[in-house]
């Protein structure tokens, strides 16, 4: 059946707004400050054939790679075999998942007896167990990081409310009231996704809605093959440096090859680092996702539509055993610090195609913070996710203190954390003056935030990067300001690893200090009123090289 362009039109717009709302609903019903504030979360639709038709806009890393969480659990458990009060879960970075604490939460919607379709989210959970509280930067494999969830059906009156496994899941937390009331928020985002699939078809009809679905699909493969169509055709290679293997080693490679031929585009990672003994690696769905973000950012506009179809142009290989795709049980808890310098290998070798549409390296780096606090009620666990400065562009100054592009986290409110996290208070959250890099257009500027602890026996855990490689520059810009961490007690400077934990006493100041962006074009380029703006506002660039 040929769908009319009206009734296109209102379908589409529909399900986007659905998985919208979604997400809001997630946003809204989480326990979580990561999660309420931070919004560090997804939502989806898929069709009955279990491909994304539609995302809420929220944090690319998860929406890229739903597809794959979800074959996975088919393959255990095929459409045909799910019924009505099923559910499905997976965070097995070996299964589809990305590293543990994202739980995907699959909940198939049936109406008269048949399935239409499948609603999805992601959450990122504070705390799944493990090692340490919250993070732990020192596990020697995956299991050491938390509980794993293998592709699976369960049952939510059966199983949930009360069953054996929220009961499981309580058993193997630290917060088992935060971790269940945030699945359950992702149990009632599912739900109401679920509603509005139902309005469209009691509206339209299985005739109109499975065609307009499918043209979602192809209209989105349409849009992203133009787009590559306008790029030259040619082979491509960039490369990118993580500071070190998280035990003070020596740089690490993550190199991208990339090969336009006509409206396709493939990227092999062979040449990359391989996988590291610490919690740096990257799995296989998160590599894919973080380079398919990278060139749809890159060659495409941003009214395309992010669900299957933008995938079908785009081919990914990355050599088994890598950083970008461990063998288990590697840990892969910090797998976002590779999967950023995958979308600066792929920029730098677009950067050779398409010139005038990249960006210089930002701080590119997903910094997570982690403080926890235990007493004889239980634990208390903070844990926030920070950007820093972005790279400049051809035709603006780069964002100051945001997050990166595969997080796209909001920082949670001083307010909100100080009146969940009584151990510790905020002193300062301000901009690092002059830490974008110089040039025409100025690089973003990272910032800095200083706790005051207030209790004994307060852990702190991290992992970041940017320490010691700053973000280069593009066409004659200067890099931006590297990132620091240090601990303030008396008198006493202690500097931080980019990747460790640390006891912090009564008293001390923790420090955290993000990176900036580098700069994009010869800083004497740069327009006179702009510089007096930038010495007015103390924002000259960062010119350390």
């Amino acid at each position: 059946m040929v769908v009319s362009p009206v009734d296109q039109a209102v379908i589409t717009r529909a399900l986007v707004a659905a998985a919208d709302e979604m997400g809001i609903k997630l946003i809204r019903s989480a326990h979580s400050p990561v999660v309420r504030e931070a919004q560090d979360c997804s939502a989806a639709i898929l069709d009955k054939d279990g491909r994304v038709v539609a995302q809420a806009e929220l944090i690319p890393i998860q929406l890229g790679s739903i597809t794959h969480t979800f074959k996975a659990c088919l393959k255990y458990h095929p459409l045909d075999t799910l019924r009505d009060g099923d559910f499905l879960i997976n965070n097995d970075p070996y299964s589809g998942g990305q590293h543990l604490p994202d739980i995907f939460l699959f909940t198939p919607i049936f109406m008269d007896g048949g399935l239409i379709g499948v609603t999805a989210t992601v959450v990122h959970h504070i705390d799944l167990g493990g090692g340490a509280p919250g993070l732990n930067p020192d596990a020697g494999d995956v299991h050491e990081e938390g509980i794993t969830l293998p592709p699976s059906r369960y049952s939510i009156e059966n199983d949930w409310k009360g069953g054996p496994f929220e009961r499981l899941i309580r058993a193997n937390v630290r917060m088992p009231d935060s971790t269940i009331g945030d699945l359950n928020a992702q149990f009632a985002a599912n739900a109401v996704g679920g509603e509005r699939l139902k309005d469209l078809y009691r509206k339209f009809g299985a005739e109109t809605i499975i065609p307009a679905m499918q043209e979602m699909l192809n209209y989105s493969e349409r849009r992203i093959r133009t787009a590559i169509l306008n790029a030259p055709d040619g082979t491509y290679s960039g490369q990118a440096w993580l500071d070190d293997d998280g035990r003070g080693g020596a740089p690490v490679l993550i190199k991208a090859e990339v090969i336009i031929k006509k409206d396709q585009i493939a990227v092999d990672f062979q040449g990359s680092s391989d996988q590291v003994r610490t919690n740096l690696n990257s799995p296989f769905a998160s590599s894919v996702s973080s380079a398919i973000a990278c060139i749809k950012a890159v060659l495409t506009d941003p009214d395309i539509p992010f669900n299957e179809g933008a995938e079908r142009a785009i081919t990914v290989k990355i050599p088994h055993g890598s950083i970008l795709n461990p063998k288990a049980p590697a840990p892969v808890r910090a797998r976002l610090l590779p999967s950023y310098r995958v979308v600066n290998a792929v920029m730098d070798a677009l950067s050779h195609a398409v010139p005038d549409r990249v960006i210089a390296p930002g701080f590119d780096t997903t910094s997570v913070s982690c403080l926890s606090h235990r007493k004889d009620t239980g634990y208390n666990i903070y844990l926030e996710i920070f950007g820093g400065g972005f790279g400049a562009g051809p035709d603006n100054d780069g964002c100051d203190a945001v997050d990166s592009m595969l997080s796209n986290c909001s920082n949670i409110p001083i307010e909100s954390m100080e009146s969940d996290y009584p151990f510790f208070r905020v002193e300062d959250y301000s901009l690092r003056s002059s830490s974008g890099g110089d040039g025409r257009n100025r690089g973003g500027m990272g910032f800095q935030r200083i706790y005051r602890i207030l209790e004994e026996d307060v852990t702190f855990a991290t992992y970041g990067d940017r320490f010691k490689i700053a973000p280069q520059g593009l066409k004659g810009g200067f890099p931006g300001a590297k990132a620091e961490t240090f601990v303030e007690r008396g008198g006493q400077k202690i500097p931080l690893e980019s990747k460790q934990h640390f006891s912090l006493l009564e008293g001390d100041r923790l420090v955290i200090r993000t990176g900036g962006g580098g700069g994009y074009g010869e800083p004497k380029d740069r327009a006179r009123d702009l510089k007096k703006q930038d010495i007015l506002n103390n924002v000259g660039g960062n010119i350390v090289q």
